[in-house]
Parts: C-alpha cells; structure tokens; sequence
C-alpha cells in the first residue's frame, strides 16, 4: 500500500506512524492505551482504507488524519480526538509558517535548520509562528542572506524568557550555522579540504604552534579528525557560544574565523596529551569531557594552547622585597606577566612603611602607597595583549602600619595622591585579629613596621604564624622601644566595611588557616593570594646575588645573579558540576582523573613569562582543579540553597570524591614520572595532610599508604577560581556562587540578550534562589564544608543589599572565619559593580 504525502511524493504506507499519532493524542492528555487496543485502532483504519476506497485510489496523509478522528470517535475516546484535531490544525499552522519563512529564506540549509527546530522542541513552548512573528518584525526589503540569519538569531535570542530558556539554545543552533558558513568560505578560498589540511594551514601562517604537526603523524591527524562530533555543536547556549566565537576561535589576522569549535576543543586536547605514551587515546578522552562541557580549561590554556605562543598559566603571585632593586623587579615580572595575558598578585607585606629608615637616616621613607601606585600604573601601561587592562591585586597585613591609608586605596573620598583606583586590594589577616573582633570590640589594634621590627629582632613577623604570629605580635606590644600605630579595633573594622560597601574590597585572605592547612610548610610559608583569592602556595623573594662585568667574546657584558624565590604561578581548570552526574562515581572519576593529566601536562607543555615562574612551577608542580555549576548541581539534585542539611550532606559527599579521585590520579602519574621535587618531608608524605582533614576511611588510609610508598606528582591540586567566562561557555552558574537571577536581560552590540539560570523549567524556577536573597551566613557555613577538601582556597564571594547593617556584614566574615575559609573575593551589592577576575577563569 503506498500514500500521497503533502508534497504530493509517493511512499510507502506506515502503519507505525499511525500508531504513533494515536499514541500521542492519549500522551497529551495523560490517558493510557494499550498495545492491543493501538494495534485494533489502526488495523481498523486500514480495513476502512482497503474497503471503502476504490481499488486503484491511492489515499493521502489527509484522508488517513481523518480515518483516524472518526476512528477514535466511533471508540468514543472524545477527549483525545480533540487533542489529536488540535494537534493536526497546530501541524497546519506550523507548515504554513514553514512556507511563510521561504518568502525571505532561500537558503535551504538554514531552512532545514528551522525545520529540525520545529520537530525537536515542544511546539507548545516553542511555537514556530513565534520565532516566524519574531522575526518577520526585523525584516526589510532586499535584505541579503547574511541579513536573514542575522535577524534569524536575533529573533530566536529575543524570545528567550523564563518560562521559555530553550530559546537560547535554538539562537545558538543559528549561530553556530553562521559560524561554519564563515569558515566555510575561508576553507574554500584557502583550499582547506580536512582537519589535517586546516592544521597545515594555520602553521604556515604562525596561527598553529609547530610542535603539533611535529608530534602527530598524518595517520593519527586523520584518526582524530573522525573521532570530530560537530552535533556537539548543538549543547551550547547562544551566549557561550558567541563567546566562543568572539574569544577563543583562531582568526586569521584580518580577524576572519578559521578554526570551528569541535576542531578548537581537538586542537586544545592535542596540545595537552603530547607527554601522553598515548597521545591519541588521551586527546581523545580529554576531547570528550571538553567538547561536551564536562570540565573547561582556565581561559588562558583555552586561548593559548595549540598555537605558537602557548602560555598556558592564568594566576602569577610575586612576593615583593624590601628593596628598591627588588621593588622594581617585582613590577618589571608584573608587566612581564601582564604583556603575556596573565594576572598578578603583588604581596607588600616585606616593604617598610611610611616613616621608617633608610640606610639609617629615620623618617625617610615612603611606605608602600607610593609602590602600589607603581604597580596601579603598570596595569594600566601594560594591557593583556590589547584585550583588557592589565590586572593585579595587591595583599597587605593588617598589622602593618601603612594599612588605614590601603584600606582608602579604592574608597571615594581623601587624598589622591594616596588613591591606585586599578589594583585590587586584598588584606591578610591573623587569627589574633578575628579573636579581638569578636571578643574585643572595643580594644585596641597594633600596627607596625617590618623592616623595624627585623631590623630590631633579626627575624620578619610576617613569616609566623599561628601561635608564633601571637606571641610575637604581644611582644611587639609590650616592646616600648619599638614604634607602632594603634587604632581601636572598632575603627579598623569601620574602614574594612566602608571599603567594602564602596568598592566591593578589599579581598580578604586568612593567613593562619592557610598555613596551618599548608601541604608543604616545610619549605615555606603563604603570605598572600593571587588576583582571585583561590590560590595558596609556598612564597618568598627572590634575592640578588651580584652583579659582576665579564668579557665575553671580546665584549663587556654585565650579568646579574638572581636567586629566585618562590614565584607562584598556577595552573586552573574547572570540572562543570552542573553538567556532570555527580551521583555516578565512575563517570566523576573519569573526568577528575583526565583532567588532573592534563593539568599537570600543562607544566611542561608552558610558555613562562619570567624564568622565575618556571623554576617554582617545576619545584612544586602545583595544579589548581576547581568546580563551576556549584548552583546548577544543587538544583539538578532537587536541593535549594538554604536548605543547610541537604546542601551540605552533597557538597561534603561530592568534594570529598573529587579530592580522593585526585589525589589518585597524582600517584598514579609519580608512579610513572616521579613526585614533585620538594615531596619528601611534605604532610602529603608524611600523612598529616589525611588526618588534619580526618580523611579515616578505608579507601583514604589506603590512598595515604600509596602517597607516602610512591609519592605524589604536584605538591598542590585543587583550588577554585571564579569561571566568570568558562561557566557561560559551558551554560551553568558561575564557580561556587549562587545565581544573581533566575532571568536577567543582557546587552550585546546594541542589542538586549535574554538570559535565564541553567536547566530552568516550572519545577527548577522555584529551587534556585537568589544570591542576594539568601542568608550569607549558609553559604560561609557551606564554604567552610568544601574548604576542608581543598588544600588551597576558593573564590568566594558575599552577597549584601542595603539592608545589611555594619554588625551584619562583620558576622558573616566571622561566620567564614569560624568555619575554617581561607578566603573571601567580593562583597557584591546589588548596584555594586565589581569586575570579575578574567583570567583566572577556569
């Protein structure tokens, strides 16, 4: 038996489909049929075809949909032959406004893109006669092709809504269409025919670094290029995927597209698995968790890696010394690290104060303002690669006598010679300071100056903490001989919170917890953080030598001896919760582990902006993995945020896995290449690293037995950085905050770009809450829970309106502080713009 479809072709007769519109007519209106019952209903129409129709009449699509409305009215099933009749006439429409489209589309490809649309999302939510209306209002006359996939996307992005989110993935079907058509054109001018052919390519034009080509063969190119999924393509949001387009895409140099997201994603794999004995199978591994947004990479390893000038590291922290060859040495590698895309964090703690000695003669010097400044204007001076100004926070103690003039850095009012509006302030503060907070409002604060006090006593307070900070500290207290500033503890927090509601800083850095819980104090002490607060790791000066005038080659050269000191440089990526089933320990594991390779692939594969960065890299080998849709996770598990037992019985659960998977992975890789340089001696080997953390089980005493038999490869490995970009590539809340808005309207070019929380629907809209509407004392109470499986710290930010009073703002800082997090980013109000650390996105 044939049928006569609408476009008038013959083909064969289904019974199935018509089966299936049954099916859905019971479906729409949550009535049950049985299999028997389908199987009756469609031999009857069949048997109505073949008895009442002439012989020789071939029966069209119509003639069937009528057969079966009166089929299921002689069975006296009303209500589903009035969903199926509602259905039919919507299908009608939907075929009209098909054909309304090809009066401006020519285009067939973008056609079937608008076809696939209609069939794939619910024609209720997502009528196309909505995307048609939409679009139809951009339109004018003689508009090119361009133009209709322009209004197109448009039109799609515009509809978004809460209670319509799947909008922006329908824009960024379009998009990604408009994206491949572009580099289908320069494929065509360029002859570029495959992924082998396009990698040729872009070397030849310095795009590709030449180390890929001279790593992999032809055959193992063309093994990976069939491994390519371009349907990924169709998983990201319009705005992750124009940012993409924008941010991460190799262009040519006139800024045309030539590289496609999938070959992106291989290229970056590629780059990363070259230590790999099996590079292929590992590129294509880390492919899979990249292209399907299991896990992003920090967005300098996104940007950078397969290209030629491949530094791959987001976060650089210098400790600056207390001199002036080593002052402008500091600022010199800032722009050094500046130039090449990175962020900086400057710690001023070693530098004199305002007023001390220099060579003796007292009063003279100028404190640590005017070097901050120095700092503020290489930011400026010294952009990131032209993209945004260079970014640099800079870390004082709290003791130290220059600090009421830093806490004013920001704020609006006072001198502005004593201003540096560009750099990012981040205090570091002592146990002894919170104790007085809560015990002892009303005492005093004693500041002074490091170079006097190592002058006097021979040794820095600055690298003591603990109970050794705490008795010095008093004795410095009690030296009257020694000058001090003294402030009543309750001015000090008055400043603290009037810069904090002004400009969002400062960060604040809780130096006792952090070496307490330091890994590898045998080798050193953490003075301070980097631009984005989630980094700890061993610091200290580096420290010239001399500088002495040879003769080489019959010319006079001056060489300066530098012993380099700890220079912090990290290496982030973020694992995305919110699109990982966290409650599958296998597939958790997988990518935990892929991701901790090719982290630690990243230390050698880098380009290092001072040699100071690499030798401390290569001492330490410290990895930073850390987590975005921490939000998005919560309410995929059915959990709302200020439901504490819940929150935290997951995040515990779910923290815990990812730091034991890690950990495992970091043997296996020493078992094969070796531990990291200062492993011996380290808590990690000596198992104190398992019991601070009363990490007692079976599976953790085992783990602890494996480290200390074999050692461990990086002597740092989780800390969680802001994802303020990764996250809207990969569609999910950002880091281990909570959304701002379950909707909110964003401006792109002119244009205004609805957004929604990730997996919004009727059921999630009323699980997410808003990051200004929850209590902030939960969300220290639940930092303080994952602070226990990281051995470095977290990019956590406050949320206050203006209703918080000063007392209300301090107790949630002693709420973190009590629950054992080492640091604090942001204090966001709702009107307070703050600008996101970038490039230590992960």
């Amino acid at each position: 038996m044939k049928i006569i479809k609408r476009d008038g072709s013959k083909v064969d007769f289904e019974l199935e489909k018509i089966k299936r519109a049954i099916f859905k007519a019971f479906k729409s209106v949550d009535s049950t049929i049985t299999d028997e019952k389908l199987e009756y209903i469609a031999q009857k129409i069949v048997g109505t075809i073949e008895e009442k129709f002439p012989v020789d009449h071939v029966v069209t699509v119509e003639e069937v949909q009528d057969l079966v409305e009166l089929s299921l009215i002689d069975e006296n099933y009303y209500r589903e032959v009035k969903s199926f009749i509602l259905y039919r006439a919507k299908h009608n429409m939907d075929r009209k406004v098909i054909s309304d489209f090809t009066k401006y589309v020519s285009d067939k490809d973008l056609m079937e893109i608008i076809s696939k649309v209609q069939r794939e999302f619910d024609s209720q939510r997502y009528p196309i006669e909505s995307l048609y209306f939409k679009f139809e209002s951009f339109t004018k006359p003689e508009m090119n092709d361009k133009e209709v996939l322009d209004a197109v996307i448009r039109a799609a992005s515009e509809l978004t809504s809460k209670e319509a989110p799947d909008w922006e993935i329908i824009a960024a079907r379009f998009l990604a269409y408009k994206i491949n058509l572009e580099i289908r054109q320069e494929e065509e001018r360029y002859d570029i025919y495959d992924f082998k052919s396009k990698i040729r390519f872009l070397t030849e034009k310095g795009l590709y670094g030449s180390y890929i080509l001279e790593n992999y063969s032809s055959a193992e190119i063309d093994e990976l290029e069939k491994h390519l999924d371009y349907d990924r393509d169709d998983i990201f949001t319009y705005s992750g995927l124009d940012l993409i387009r924008k941010r991460y895409l190799i262009t040519s140099y006139d800024g045309r597209l030539l590289e496609k997201v999938q070959e992106m994603f291989m290229g970056i794999a590629m780059h990363l698995a070259i230590p790999e004995e099996d590079k292929v199978s590992f590129a294509k591994r880390l492919y899979d968790i990249l292209s399907t947004l299991k896990a992003t990479m920090a967005t300098p390893t996104m940007t950078n890696a397969r290209k030629p000038f491949n530094q791959l590291s987001s976060c650089f922290i210098e400790t600056v010394p207390d001199t002036l060859k080593g002052i402008y040495r500091s600022i010199t590698n800032f722009a050094e690290v500046s130039k090449h895309g990175g962020g900086m964090g400057l710690y001023f703690g070693k530098v004199r104060a305002n007023g001390s000695d220099i060579r003796g003669f007292e009063g003279v010097a100028g404190g640590v303002i005017r070097w901050i400044r120095l700092a503020n204007d290489t930011a400026v001076a010294v952009d990131q690669l032209g993209v945004r100004q260079g970014a640099v926070a800079v870390y004082l103690d709290i003791w130290h006598k220059d600090m009421p003039e830093f806490l004013g850095l920001r704020t609006n009012n006072g001198d502005d010679r004593m201003k540096a509006h560009d750099v990012f302030p981040g205090v570091c503060v002592p146990d002894l300071f919170w104790k007085q907070v809560k015990n002892n409002m009303e005492g005093d604060w004693y500041m002074f100056d490091p170079h006097e006090v190592e002058k006097k006593y021979g040794r820095a307070i600055e690298d003591t903490y603990g109970e050794e900070f705490e008795e010095f500290y008093k004795k410095l207290v009690d030296d009257k001989e020694i000058s001090r500033r003294i402030m009543p503890i309750k001015d000090m927090v008055r400043l603290l919170i009037k810069s904090w509601s002004e400009t969002g800083t400062p960060f604040i850095f809780n130096r006792d917890l952090v070496n307490k819980y330091n890994p590898n104090k045998h080798k050193g002490i953490i003075y301070s953080s980097n631009l984005c607060t989630e980094i700890a790791q061993n610091m200290s000066p580096s420290e010239t030598v001399s500088t002495e005038i040879v003769t080489e080659d019959g010319d006079v050269v001056i060489v300066n001896k530098t012993k380099p000191g700890d220079f912090v440089e990290c290496n982030l990526a973020s694992l995305t919760l919110g699109k990982l089933d966290v409650n599958n320990p296998k597939e958790l594991e997988e990518t935990v582990r892929t991701v901790v390779r090719a982290l630690d692939n990243v230390i050698d594969l880098n380009y290092y902006p001072t040699p100071y960065a690499e030798v401390t890299n290569k001492k330490y080998r410290a990895i930073g993995l850390g987590t975005s849709g921490y939000h998005h996770m919560l309410v995929k598990n059915d959990i709302r945020w200020s439901d504490e037992k819940a929150h935290a019985e997951l995040v515990d659960r779910v923290y815990e896995d990812i730091n034991y998977y890690a950990i495992k992975e970091s043997v296996e890789i020493a078992k094969d290449k070796g531990s990291y340089k200062v492993f011996e001696g380290s808590d990690w080997q000596s198992g104190a690293y398992f019991t601070d953390r009363d990490y007692t089980s079976e599976r953790w005493e085992k783990l602890a037995e494996d480290v200390k038999k074999y050692g461990l490869r990086n002597g740092y490995l989780m800390a969680i950085a802001p994802t303020g970009s990764t996250s809207i590539i990969s569609g999910t809340s950002a880091g281990v905050d909570p959304i701002m808005s379950r909707y909110f309207l964003e401006e792109k070019k002119g244009a205004i770009v609805p957004r929604v929380a990730p997996g919004l629907t009727t059921k999630t809209f009323w699980l997410y809450e808003n990051a200004h509407d929850i209590d902030q004392n939960i969300s220290m109470r639940m930092a303080g829970i994952r602070q226990r499986h990281l051995d470095q710290a977290q990019s956590v930010n406050i949320y206050i309106t203006t209703e918080y009073t000063m007392r209300q703002i301090l107790n949630v800082y002693l709420t973190a502080w009590e629950s054992g997090v080492k640091s604090i980013y942001y204090v966001r109000g709702k009107s307070l713009e703050v600008e996101e650390c970038d490039t230590c996105s992960a």
